[in-house]
């Protein structure tokens, strides 16, 4: 998959990446619509940045350590060490450096389709470093992208459709009533009787063949156009806090809505929230192997939550 950047990415006082800036991106999921959904969701990733002076810089996955102080990061360019013996395989999280997620809305009996020109917002999960020279370069050649009208993908081709033809109506006959001739006196009248119609003979027509046409441009939006509510259960280990609250060992319920790229997520014990607190939902590029708690440890030596990881998702809340 291949797009361009339509508007400027600023940091600080600074351009970092100019508009027209071509990104190579992967599609890593499709969720179909069904019968409780009326929209078809897309995960993607982008890997790879090409400025407009042939800068390029790669955006590898990012493997961050959850379970050291400070969550350390390295880049998954550094793959094929084996995790050391006794390790939990969930210390690690595969965060991708540069997601989207886009919501194409369609019904179940619809072709899905992320059309040319399709509008995508991506987010930047893991800091990006650019080399200041290059990107200068790069913003000097660049030039705004030019939003025009894009050539539809879609091979739908219209038909005419096909009027009919009336029916043929023969008119029938129209009946004749009875003659009556009067008889003379004590004789009874002669009756002749009258002859019946005959009805009208209708041939019929033959009918017509509506044509058909091609759908309107796809629908694409960043979020579903409904709420999406999301709800899990995890059990904390030990105790920890969020958002100031302390939180003991034990089940929880967690529910958030719509994945991103931030919520507000509340903490549920036995169906009553115990807090509610603000979190980003990290897109992974591998499932989780089991659900999990992943803990933080602050300057007191408290533990506060800090991050949520859900067996068999690709996702994660972090809790800032």
């Amino acid at each position: 998959m291949y797009s361009a950047t339509a508007f400027p990415v600023v940091a600080g006082n600074d351009m970092a990446i100019p508009p027209g800036t071509y990104v190579e991106g992967r599609i890593d999921a499709l969720t179909r619509p069904h019968w409780l959904s009326q929209h078809a969701e897309f995960q993607l990733h982008f890997t790879k940045l090409v400025f407009a002076n042939g800068y390029t810089v790669e955006l590898p996955d990012v493997i961050e350590d959850l379970k050291s102080a400070g969550s350390q990061a390295v880049s998954r360019q550094g793959a094929g060490q084996q995790p050391a013996a006794g390790a939990n395989a969930n210390a690690t999280a595969d965060i991708e450096a540069a997601v989207a997620r886009v919501y194409v809305e369609v019904t179940s009996n619809n072709d899905i389709l992320l059309d040319n020109g399709a509008p995508i917002e991506m987010f930047l999960q893991a800091p990006l470093t650019l080399e200041a020279d290059a990107v200068a370069g790069a913003v000097r050649g660049s030039r705004p992208l030019q939003l025009s009208a894009t050539k539809s993908s879609t091979r739908c081709v219209p038909t005419p459709g096909t009027p009919g033809t009336p029916d043929t109506v023969i008119p029938g006959t129209p009946a004749t009533p009875d003659t009556v001739i009067p008889g003379p006196p004590g004789f009874p009248d002669t009756v002749i009787p009258g002859s019946p119609g005959t009805p009208a003979t209708v041939i019929p027509g033959t009918p017509g063949f509506s044509g058909t046409s091609c759908p309107g441009p796809p629908i694409v939006t960043p979020e579903p156009s409904g709420k999406d509510v999301h709800t899990k259960t995890v059990m904390l280990t030990s105790a920890m806090q969020v958002g100031g609250t302390p939180l003991t060992a034990g089940k929880y319920q967690i529910r958030w809505t719509g994945l991103g790229p931030t919520t507000q997520v509340e903490i549920l014990a036995n169906k009553k929230q115990v807090v509610q607190a603000p979190a980003r939902v990290v897109l992974l590029g591998t499932k989780s192997l089991a659900d999990e708690a992943v803990p933080r440890t602050n300057a007191d030596g408290s533990s506060s939550l800090e991050s949520l990881q859900f067996a068999g998702e690709t996702f994660a809340l972090f809790f800032d």
